[in-house]
């Protein structure tokens, strides 16, 4: 069973008891939110000393962190594994195959003490959570081209350029690509982006080609751009 997995049987199960899901939040596998409760769940195929430092690391963040691995049948070994994981104030979720499917069970929630302070790193989390439209990656999956807030950003800017032509920053925020289109513009993370001239930018080869990557998410940022033009044309004067 590979970590992503996991990831689905993990989902429904925080989504019946009333959390939102996030997957692949600031390197957490799974962020659900409910209310002013804030779980973390790491996933991994067995419960190995990397699970335990990154589920540890993101003690940072919140108190209730869940490391969730697959079942692991007769192993005399678990009981000692539940016990390091309890020692470490984690929550443990388990996942079982059956023949009607996979089925998550808990079993036992984290135990945190009282010395730990989180609001700091609490605040970051809830931020980039707020500031993704949907949540488009799959917990466990492979870092590299994850859907961030940012990135987000940056695709909704490059197809407005791909739709518009050579833009500038202020012609880019009148279609909603927000304050910090600048910023994006000028760090040029992704190689997305070339200034042309003084104040305008336009996409890159290389933009169009990675914008094929995030299909949902270009053919989204596409329709805003059309309905935005649509609605100018309607009200420029014949």
């Amino acid at each position: 069973m590979q970590e992503t997995e996991l990831y689905e049987p993990i989902r429904e199960y925080l989504d019946r008891h009333g959390y939102e899901v996030n997957a692949e939040v600031m390197h957490c596998d799974i962020v659900a939110t409910r209310d002013d409760d804030l779980i973390v769940v790491e996933l991994k195929t067995s419960a190995n000393m990397q699970l335990l430092v990154q589920a540890t690391d993101r003690q940072k963040i919140t108190k209730s962190v869940y490391v969730a691995i697959p079942h692991p049948g007769r192993n005399r070994r678990f009981q000692g594994i539940q016990r390091v994981i309890r020692q470490l104030e984690l929550g443990l979720l388990v996942v079982t195959s059956s023949p009607l499917g996979l089925r998550v069970t808990k079993v036992f929630d984290p135990l945190p003490s009282q010395r730990k302070q989180y609001k700091k790193n609490r605040r970051a989390i809830i931020q980039e959570i707020s500031d993704r439209t949907a949540n488009y990656n799959i917990g466990g999956s492979n870092r590299t081209g994850l859907v961030t807030a940012y990135r987000e950003k940056a695709i909704f800017i490059a197809t407005c350029l791909e739709y518009l032509g050579a833009s500038s920053p202020k012609i880019l925020r009148e279609y909603g690509t927000g304050k910090s289109t600048q910023s994006i513009l000028a760090n040029n993370h992704y190689g997305w982006f070339q200034r042309i001239e003084r104040g305008i930018y336009q996409i890159t080869d290389q933009g169009k080609h990675d914008l094929l990557n995030y299909p949902e998410l270009y053919a989204q940022s596409k329709k805003i751009c059309v309905c935005k033009q649509k609605a100018e044309n309607r009200n420029t004067p014949a």
